[in-house]
Formats: C-alpha cells, sequence, structure tokens
C-alpha cells in the first residue's frame, strides 16, 4: 500500500469504462477525491472547484461535432488556472503530438497502453 496526499483530481474522459478503470485504480491506495466529466465543457463548468490535477484524454468527444477536442480544453484551462497539474491520456503515439501537449501546459503525456493507469497512479501519487 502506498501513502500519500490525497489529491482533488478531475477525470475528463468520454469512453465511460476507461475512466471508471482509472477512479477505481486513483482510489486503491489513498482516498483521493475523484471526479468524472464525460466532456470538456462539464469539466470546465466545474473548474473554479479548484482540481489540483486533471487528467484529461486528448481525443476526447472525437464523434462528436462542435465538442471541443482535448487540446483546446488543455488551453482553456492553463488560462483559468496555470497551477493546476495536467496529465495528458491520448492512444496516440506520435512524438508531435505529445511535444504540442507538453508546449501547451501539460506537465505529463501517457500513452493509452496496457500500464497506463498504473503510470498515472504513480505521477498522480509522486506529485510534490
Amino acid at each position: 500500500m502506498k501513502f500519500g496526499k490525497a489529491r482533488k483530481i478531475f477525470i475528463v474522459e468520454d469512453d465511460e469504462l476507461q475512466s471508471s478503470l482509472l477512479m477505481d485504480r486513483l482510489t486503491r491506495d489513498i482516498p483521493h477525491t475523484v471526479t468524472i466529466f464525460p466532456t470538456g465543457e462539464d469539466c470546465l463548468k466545474h473548474i473554479h472547484e479548484n482540481p489540483e490535477i486533471i487528467i484529461l484524454d486528448y481525443h476526447l468527444n472525437k464523434d462528436k461535432k462542435d465538442a471541443a477536442t482535448g487540446m483546446e480544453i488543455l488551453t482553456v484551462i492553463k488560462k483559468a488556472n496555470p497551477d493546476i497539474h495536467i496529465i495528458m491520456l491520448s492512444s496516440q503515439e506520435r512524438y508531435s503530438i505529445a511535444l504540442q501537449s507538453i508546449q501547451k501546459g501539460a506537465e505529463q503525456y501517457v500513452v493509452k497502453d496496457a500500464t497506463a493507469f498504473e503510470k498515472i497512479n504513480n505521477l498522480v501519487n509522486d506529485l510534490k
């Protein structure tokens, strides 16, 4: 069992199963307060709640016309509160996408693979 500081975390992920599994992993060892939002717009409505960390899906709402992408939401979050730690989560393995995410303010870029949730859990728990 890991010990660490409980944090307020938002998960912005349109895949319900992915977000539930990630929330389960994040709350298994440390009782983080985790809120799931299926859209970036839903997250932005609650940004005043000042989460410490936001885990943001890069391909957010890719099937919905007129919905904001993960990259667009990242930009708005960093303008609203540059102190929020952003972890971008994506199935994209392209270096250019990861670099663009970091340049726009994400602190980490995690590729969705078999170890992604464990990597995110470690990043969250190791955050100073």
